[in-house]
This record gives C-alpha cells, sequence and structure tokens, in this order.
C-alpha cells in the first residue's frame, strides 16, 4: 500500500498547530519545515513524533519544494499551519492513495473569515493541488502564489470531492498584517493599476461574486482585498 508523508510550514505557529497536527496524525509521516520559530511550535511538533528540520526561508514555492524533496513517501500532502484537515477528506486521502487514478489531486479548502465559513464571493471551493505523487510533480519556485506543476505538462489533475479547513483570518489586524507581507511579496509597481483595480477588486467580490450575501462579512472581505490589490501595485 502506498504511504503518505505530511508536509507543513512553520514560522511561530502555535495558535492553529495542535489542530493541524491532530488532523495530520493518520500520516505514515509528518514534516515539519521551520524557518525560525521563537514561539512553542517546536515543542507541540516533537509530542506528536514529527521530523522538525530548521530551514531558513526560501520563499513560498522553494520552501515546500524543499519540504517535498525530503519526504521519504511518493505521495505527499502538502498543509498550512493553519489548515486542518477533515475526516471526510482524511478517508479520501486514504483512498485515494490506495489505487490513485491520478498522479496529482485538487482539493478543496473552506476558508474562516472572522470566525465565519465563507462560501460566496469565489472562496469556496478554493481548489489548489495538495495531494500528488513527488515522482511527477513538485511545486514551482515562485515567491508567492505557489502552485504544483506536473514535471510532464501534458499530465492531468484529478479533483477529491472533500475540503480541508482553512483559519485564514480571526481579525483584521491580522488580515492586515499577512496581505502587507504578500503585497511586498508580489509587488508590481503600476501607477494606473493602483487607481483603478481597487474599485474593479471591491466590485467583482461584492456584487459579482456575491459578498453582500455574507452580510457584513462579505464587504468587510471586500474592502481588505480592494486595499491588498492597492498596496500591491503601488509598491
Amino acid at each position: 500500500m502506498n504511504k503518505l508523508s505530511i508536509v507543513i510550514l512553520t514560522l511561530n505557529s502555535q495558535k492553529y498547530l495542535k489542530e493541524v497536527l491532530e488532523s495530520a496524525k493518520f500520516a505514515d509521516e509528518i514534516l515539519i519545515i521551520d524557518s525560525g520559530s521563537t514561539d512553542k511550535t517546536k515543542e507541540f511538533c516533537y509530542k506528536f513524533n514529527t521530523k522538525f528540520i530548521y530551514q531558513p526561508w526560501l520563499g513560498f514555492g522553494k520552501q515546500k519544494r524543499f519540504g517535498v524533496n525530503l519526504a521519504q513517501n511518493e505521495w505527499v500532502f502538502v498543509l498550512d499551519s493553519d489548515e486542518i484537515i477533515t475526516q471526510k477528506l482524511k478517508d479520501e486521502i486514504l483512498k485515494t492513495i490506495k489505487n490513485p487514478k491520478f498522479m496529482a489531486y485538487k482539493v478543496a479548502r473552506l476558508n474562516f473569515f472572522f470566525g465565519k465559513a465563507i462560501k460566496k464571493m469565489g472562496l469556496y471551493p478554493d481548489y489548489s493541488v495538495r495531494l500528488f505523487n513527488k515522482n511527477f510533480a513538485n511545486f514551482n519556485q515562485r515567491d508567492v502564489h505557489e502552485s504544483v506543476v506536473f514535471f510532464d505538462e501534458n499530465m492531468a489533475f484529478g479533483t477529491l470531492k472533500n475540503h480541508f479547513i482553512h483559519k485564514a483570518y480571526e481579525n483584521i489586524d491580522e488580515f492586515i498584517a499577512k496581505q502587507n507581507r504578500y503585497s511586498t511579496l508580489g509587488a508590481k509597481k503600476n501607477v494606473l493599476k493602483a487607481i483603478f483595480s481597487p474599485c474593479w477588486t471591491f466590485f467583482k467580490l461584492y456584487i459579482l461574486k456575491g459578498g453582500f450575501m455574507e452580510g457584513w462579512h462579505g464587504f468587510v472581505i471586500s474592502k481588505l482585498y480592494s486595499q491588498y490589490t492597492f498596496w500591491k501595485y503601488i509598491k
């Protein structure tokens, strides 16, 4: 039977880490790639019998690629330190790698913003490739907005039915701090886009993609993402 490695990137990740590791303990290996935590991250990881490796930050794509390359098993699931695998997804993963029809699978993500699961605004199912055979695919080397790519571009991705949970943001300060970091990594200086793109982003998320149906959460999320767009281009 095929075995599974779960790779998790950490940096001062103690907030959700107990839940994350609890959801991942079904794997044959949990590999932690830490970029310099100073909180209790390392302590939590050792309690769950993980392999803990320190690696100075390389950028999202390279850091995940580094972890995948160190995984001892061919099948890998890459999880962030604020993401939790549900029981239904766990069962589906184990069933899938037992008799895989594809060598990489897209998985849905259910995002929680300020305590609410958001299913409108294009934020659900929010697919990304997380489960794959590392002999056939791996992450690209982008600093931000990284993704899994096949070594042979003619290969096709499968899709799993069940989702994992992403504890995206609990409060606005947390959102601003994280998006400020992302906007710096993805900065593309363009003054005209800095002026016009935020308005389009708000309209698209709040009106076209149904943010208004999410109540005040939808309004705040649309406003914050439009602000992120401004930061990205003005930087």
